[in-house]
């Protein structure tokens, strides 16, 4: 008997949840022949037009076009549901502790770590010399550089032996395209030189020079043929 009324119930939930979703017509991709060789091998492609967003093409504004009725499809069939989404996105957010600090981890004389604030989207790379009671020095604050862009993603920490320098990864597109940056703690300031196009991992060598930072492989996620 109680398994008969815990059957029953979720059925009547999932029909109530199925109701909620709205009939629309679904956008189809255009598909256009293409064929790619990769490694010898010829691969036929019917969507390689979509690369033409990154590749600026043009077919780079119908790209675009097919994402806005991809949305605008989504907004249809999940119209019954936006009371439903406030709710699920208000109790996760409920449970995220917003501010908040990762474990710190001692190198060469100071404790690194990051830490999250209140209403932030982004956090801040931190580090005390010596001791958890040292004065704070904030090295990178990413909730400040991510302002006025779309994405933002920074990585790959590495600090030099002398604890003077900082090469970070920057990637802006969402493409895990990193560009190497080196920032000079001491001044404050970000130098100039970078390096485009890496994984966004970088490694210093044994000296402390600026000009030794060491470029990782060219990663490539779209071959053009």
């Amino acid at each position: 008997m109680k398994k008969s009324i815990v059957f029953f119930s979720l059925f009547v939930y999932v029909l109530s949840v199925n109701a909620q979703f709205m009939k629309a017509t679904a956008p189809i991709a255009a598909k256009k022949e293409h064929w790619r060789t990769l490694h010898g091998d010829k691969v036929l492609d019917n969507y390689y037009w979509m690369y033409d967003f990154f590749g600026k093409g043009p077919d780079s504004t119908k790209v675009v076009d097919y994402l806005k009725a991809e949305n605008s499809y989504l907004d249809k069939v999940m119209q019954g549901t936006k009371q439903f989404q406030a709710d699920l996105y208000t109790e996760m957010k409920n449970r995220i502790k917003e501010k908040d600090q990762s474990v710190p981890v001692f190198k060469n004389g100071y404790f690194y770590y990051s830490r999250t604030e209140d209403g932030k989207q982004y956090y801040k790379y931190c580090r005390k010399k010596g001791s958890l009671e040292a004065a704070e020095e904030i090295l990178l604050d990413v909730d400040k550089m991510a302002e006025g862009h779309a994405y933002y993603a920074a990585s790959g920490f590495d600090i030099s032996e002398d604890n003077r320098y900082l090469a970070f990864g920057v990637d802006l597109v969402s493409r895990r395209q990193y560009t190497i940056h080196i920032k000079d703690l001491l001044t404050g300031q970000i130098l100039k030189d970078a390096i485009e196009n890496t994984e966004g991992d970088p490694c210093w060598a044994m000296t402390t020079k600026p000009s030794s930072i060491l470029q990782k492989i060219r990663s490539h996620f779209y071959l053009k043929k």
